[in-house]
């Protein structure tokens, strides 16, 4: 079998942007086909080939410097799997930068390789939603879809899409929160996009939705040196704006605001709904989608351990990997020795004690809107044992339902768990079932 490994946290490699002076004598990144031989270098056997070879910013050099240098930082891609087959690069823009984009298939999950470039001086390298190619934009005689950015305090503004079903309205309207890592607007993994099944499906019945690409997959390169990053800049504040934002719009009922989140997404939804209601424009009701009340790194454990099991045999390489991921999420335990500066599992202290502090549960049982819980039985990241915990804890309050599926998967799609990641390598979209019962919940 394929080594796999979780696909709970994007694996983020980020630098900020700047300038260093280049030698002639250095290579600079132009065009597609340079990134292409740069990143077969950077995923062959000898990483370390590229330093000298080509020019880096000064703050791109210091990153490097932090990891080990090039070989250290494809090192971290590890969790990935190895590279099975890589797509020919193409050009784009990001925030004013040149980039390009090189569309990889790991034996994990697929991923985009971003290459940041300014003045030809790379200046970021980082990991994106698998592209594959430029998705056609979709066209419907039943719903609209309008370009509706977000506006964020301090960095700029979010690209959002608001799907409106064709009509007067107004409309309810639900508003979308990405599981962890960076993720677009369409929540894509691998071959899915269960948030653009969501937007169009939710509108074919008459309700509109609003998604927006997260934070971390537009302004990554800018948010590397914040670290004070928590759950509140990754979700909160933008949903908290998102639903001001949607309320002033044509056709959009501001009394009928849902606000739902899958995966992490769904475990921060307790906490939008303690910030939303300071909000002038509140929430009608959330759903919640593949959520977890049990502490994050756990849930790493408990993944990374069911997937290895998979496996027929594990490598020493393998079981290496595994074990000092382990060691990392170990430094968890004694949370007031880490200091601002320190990483676990690549994600600051900061953010890790903010979680150690949210009671979810808590939070989640002062909800007193109605609130929707999914759950797919054969889900391997968030389980019927989460399921459960909710059960026993929440069950009974008149404002919660809560359902699970048989047979779908982390993605609400067909599936079983002991296909690990390589669900997310199928092209499948999100049960209609859980569309309609998304659909019967707003309409109640």
């Amino acid at each position: 079998m394929k080594r796999i490994v979780s696909a709970l946290l994007a694996i983020m490699m980020l630098t900020v942007c700047g300038m260093a002076a280049a030698e002639q004598s250095i290579r600079k990144m132009e065009t597609p086909a340079d990134a292409d031989e740069f990143i077969a270098v950077f995923l062959g056997e000898h990483p370390e080939e590229l330093e000298g070879a080509w020019a880096f910013s000064a703050q791109m050099e210091a990153a490097l410097k932090r990891m080990g240098g090039i070989a250290g930082m494809a090192k971290q891609l590890s969790a990935l799997g190895t590279p099975e087959s890589v797509m020919p690069a193409y050009e784009g823009e990001l925030r004013g930068l040149k980039v390009f984009y090189i569309p990889c298939a790991f034996s994990a999950m697929q991923v985009d390789l971003i290459l940041a470039v300014q003045d030809g001086v790379i200046a970021g390298l980082q990991t994106g939603t698998y592209s594959g190619g430029k998705a056609e934009k979709t066209e419907s005689d039943l719903f609209d879809s309008i370009e509706l950015a977000l506006p964020v305090p301090s960095l700029g503004e979010l690209p959002g899409i608001l799907t409106v079903p064709k009509g007067e309205g107004p409309f309810p309207v639900v508003i979308l929160l990405q599981g962890s890592g960076a993720s677009d607007k369409d929540e894509s993994v691998g071959n899915l996009k269960p948030f653009r099944d969501l937007a169009e499906g939710l509108a074919e019945k008459g309700i509109a939705v609003y998604r927006f690409d997260k934070r971390s997959y537009v302004y990554g390169l800018e948010l590397m040196t914040d670290k004070q990053i928590t759950l509140v800049d990754e979700y909160l504040e933008d949903a908290v704006n998102a639903a001001q934002l949607v309320a002033r719009q044509d056709r959009i009922d501001p009394d009928r605001i849902y606000v739902l989140g899958h995966s992490l997404g769904g475990n921060a939804i307790p906490a939008v709904a303690r910030a939303l209601k300071d909000a002038p424009i509140k929430a009608r009701g959330f759903i919640m989608m593949a959520a977890s009340p049990r502490p994050l790194d756990e849930l790493m454990r408990e993944q990374y351990d069911f997937l290895y099991s998979l496996m027929p045999e594990v490598s020493a390489e393998q079981q290496a990997e595994k074990d000092a991921l382990f060691a990392e999420l170990d430094k968890l335990r004694d949370l007031d020795s880490l200091t601002e500066d320190d990483m676990v599992a690549g994600v600051y202290a900061a953010y890790w004690k903010w979680l150690a502090d949210y009671d979810i549960l808590q939070a989640a049982g002062e909800i007193t809107e109605p609130v929707l819980l999914l759950q797919g039985e054969e889900d391997y990241q968030a389980t019927m044992e989460d399921f459960g915990i909710w059960k026993d804890a929440l069950g009974e309050r008149e404002n919660w339902r809560m359902i699970s599926y048989p047979g779908l998967t982390h993605a609400f799609t067909a599936g079983q768990k002991t296909e690990g990641a390589e669900v997310y390598a199928r092209s499948e979209k999100m049960d209609p079932q859980v569309i309609q019962d998304i659909a019967d919940f707003v309409a109640q």
